[in-house]
């Protein structure tokens, strides 16, 4: 298993060396670092020591690709493309366009992101696993019908509308819960409630689907009708059998979207007000930062492909037909 996962990040090098090169391309080929100067100081009454200062006092103001009044290695090192992008590589993150410490800015949004992104992981797989399973176990009747036509209408319903209705109802005419903002420490407790509460809702529809379909699927094999044949009870071949063996579909949805629980919301935390790695990233687009919005980037690119090593290695947890040679 260590060679395999050394050979997967070995792997992974190149898809991450193509993702910066493209990010620095698309950052600083399409805009400049005067038109970034501009952008931050504003169009206009802006003078040319102006722009020069503010790419100056950033490192804008040092050659692209190659330097070419250096010599020996800083000829390269000494470049944006060095400074700005396989610095990246190493987790130097540097600092923003507006002079804040990106990596500091990092450490201290990831809890708030986590706090919200985990209990709606967890809370939402017990609520979909098990929806889809009584829909599957009342498969062909009534409940089964109505539960996909309540999963269709949920899916059909913006995202949007359940966070400002969830904001109106339980937040400004229940005032049960603040409607947004956030605090540390154990006060967090109630600004975290009803965004876990929104996103969980929010997936019902298309988690419940997908994991009755899983269930479906393995209902229908030949393994299921040995069970019955055997038999075992309904609840004891979906408990026993047909939710073990649809554990590898499950794994992959989940531990992929790993990444994405460190990530962020970009919505939802920008709707209640949490400071986490989400609003951080639409602050950054807003402001038009390029700094925060390359590092993101950039890390959201290495936690995906730790996301999909995880993946890998977690099928021979569930399933030991699966080898990591």
């Amino acid at each position: 298993m260590i060679a395999y996962i050394i050979r997967r990040i070995l792997y992974a090098i190149p898809i991450l060396i193509g993702v910066n090169l493209i990010t620095f391309m698309l950052f600083f080929m399409v805009n400049t670092p005067d038109d970034m100067a501009r952008m931050n100081l504003g169009v206009k009454h802006v003078t040319a020591e102006a722009i020069e200062k503010w790419k100056h006092e950033r490192g804008y103001d040092k050659p692209m690709l190659y330097n070419s009044q250096a010599s020996g290695s800083a000829a390269l090192t000494d470049t944006i493309l060095f400074e700005k992008s396989v610095n990246l590589f190493a987790f130097d993150f540097g600092r923003s366009d507006s002079g804040r410490d990106i990596s500091y800015d990092i450490s201290q949004r990831m809890w708030p992101s986590l706090a919200i992104a985990l209990p709606t992981l967890i809370v939402g797989l017990l609520v979909y696993i098990t929806f889809a399973m009584l829909l599957a176990f009342f498969r062909a009747t009534y409940i089964d019908y109505w539960g996909v036509v309540l999963c269709v209408v949920l899916m059909s319903i913006s995202g949007m509308f359940y966070i400002i209705g969830g904001q109106y109802l339980i937040g400004k005419l229940l005032h049960l819960v603040p409607i947004s903002g956030y605090d540390g420490g154990s006060d967090a407790l109630k600004f975290l409630i009803l965004p876990v509460i929104i996103g969980v809702i929010g997936g019902i529809g298309s988690s419940t689907r997908w994991y009755r379909t899983i269930f479906l699927e393995e209902i229908g094999k030949d393994y299921v009708r040995t069970a019955r044949a055997k038999g075992l009870s309904e609840q004891q071949v979906l408990f026993k059998h047909v939710l073990k063996n649809a554990m590898i579909p499950i794994l992959t949805g989940v531990v992929v979207s790993l990444p994405l629980l460190f990530m962020g919301s970009l919505i939802v935390e920008s709707f209640f007000g949490i400071p986490g790695l989400g609003s951080y990233t639409i602050d950054a687009i807003n402001s038009q930062d390029f700094a925060i919005v390359r590092a993101m980037v950039f890390l959201g690119s290495v936690l995906y492909i730790i996301g999909l090593i995880l993946t890998d290695i977690s099928y021979t947890l569930v399933d030991p037909r699966v080898s990591l040679a």
